[in-house]
């Protein structure tokens, strides 16, 4: 047996894509890395995906498969000399292979010289990185390399590779002669969150933390596993992609009216420990998606986000929860700032821009006699503080920005709109 003061995750990393569990939509019969595979025409590619789903497990695995030794290199750790040291040996038709972890970490000097090593054929890339590719690697990286996004695993999946390190006595935990019962296998799947290589370490501290028996037995327990189960990590990295995501998602389910799938990504959220986007969004939801429909709770989120602000985590969720529900639960209304959007979108247009010379500046001395100001209605010398002018510049005249579809949608707005018009028609 060798390697067994590697971490069990470590010593189980599969040898063929044959053992890696999960995936399904890229390996299995048919599927494209089983494809390349089976053509050994291995191409640059990005494999991107949660920590701990079998990004660096597939790469090992393709190099079981094909037959090639990888170069490593973590982008984070590991200098450019490091990386023109692995690609020395590549030559174009018989290129290196570098597992490149944490890919979204090259910074410009190791980008350019990994991108004329890709460019010439004498190195190929398996990029591994937890952020989203389209956001993070260079558009030139990207664009030479296939990417392939890994799922969550399924708890079933991780508790079959939990009983394979059980059973192996090579490189798992088979000469340890644990009893862990199979309902504890999937309980670690369920607590680790898909997470393959910290159900693996959980399952190892387990089992090399239980007593032996007088019979040689390790019985595993449940409070053996929960003593050896790190936090479930829900809240996902405040700084990464998945984080944007349930930012993304909370938004959705205000905008939805969905009060309690709001509450379920707030409380993600605040596991993240990040208030200020937290507040930010809030702000940006009541603006954005409440607006005309309840105008005031644009003071009421603000209000709410500085007490969160003043008194800080735990007691934040409290005004976070309120502002929360108040918002999913409120009438919607999009009306004013796709209007400006559309307003935006006209003057665009190429259409001439000149502002109506009424309502051009005239305090100055011989404004008069250049025309400006003359002719401008003074609203206030009129019933209701309305009068009929045009306001919009000549080529903008008939242009009408704001669309009320729902009638009972920013209902206060659209009757005051209403009015306004009605008034402007009599009087013409």
């Amino acid at each position: 047996m060798t390697g067994m003061n590697q971490p069990l995750a470590t010593r189980m990393r599969p040898s063929s894509l044959s053992e890696v569990v999960g995936q399904e939509h890229l390996i299995g019969d048919g599927q494209i890395l089983t494809r390349i595979v089976k053509s050994r025409q291995l191409t640059s590619i990005v494999l991107y995906g949660p920590p701990g789903i079998g990004k660096t497990s597939i790469a090992h695995a393709l190099s079981g498969d094909l037959g090639v030794p990888f170069g490593y290199f973590n982008a984070g750790v590991h200098s450019k000399k490091d990386l023109q040291t692995i690609a020395k040996d590549g030559v174009p038709g018989d290129p290196v292979i570098v597992l490149i972890d944490e890919v979204h970490r090259l910074d410009k000097t190791k980008q350019d010289f990994l991108l004329m090593q890709i460019e010439d054929g004498s190195l190929i890339m398996v990029g591994a990185t937890t952020e989203n590719p389209y956001m993070s690697i260079n558009p030139a990286l990207r664009s030479r390399s296939h990417i392939f996004e890994l799922k969550p695993v399924a708890p079933e999946n991780v508790a079959e590779r939990l009983r394979m390190a059980l059973d192996d006595r090579e490189r798992g935990l088979g000469h340890r002669h644990a009893d862990v019962p199979d309902e504890l296998l999937v309980y670690i799947a369920e607590q680790t969150n898909g997470d393959i290589r910290s159900a693996l370490n959980t399952l190892e501290l387990a089992v090399m933390s239980t007593e032996v028996s007088p019979h040689g037995l390790r019985s595993v327990t449940r409070d053996i596993v929960n003593t050896c189960l790190q936090q479930r990590q829900i809240g996902g990295d405040k700084d990464g992609d998945s984080h944007y995501n349930l930012l993304s998602a909370f938004q959705k389910s205000i905008r939805g009216s969905d009060a309690d799938a709001a509450l379920h990504y707030l409380s993600r959220l605040i596991q993240a420990g990040d208030l200020i986007s937290i507040n930010r969004r809030l702000l940006v939801i009541a603006y954005e998606d409440i607006s005309l429909a309840s105008p005031e709770l644009g003071q009421e989120t603000l209000a709410a986000v500085t007490v969160a602000e003043r008194v800080g985590f735990p007691e934040a969720r409290i005004p976070l929860a309120q502002i929360t529900v108040r918002l999913a639960l409120s009438p919607k209304s999009n009306v004013a700032y796709k209007a400006l959007d559309r307003a935006t979108e006209a003057i665009m247009s190429g259409r001439d821009l000149t502002v109506p010379a009424h309502l051009q500046d005239a305090h100055y001395k011989g404004a008069e006699t250049l025309g400006r100001g003359v002719g401008y209605k003074y609203p206030h010398n009129y019933p209701y503080g309305i009068t009929s002018q045009s306001y919009l510049p000549d080529a903008y005249a008939s242009d009408q920005y704001l669309e009320f579809r729902d009638p009972t949608d920013t209902e206060h707005a659209q009757f005051r709109y209403n009015s306004i018009n009605q008034i402007i028609k009599r009087q013409e």
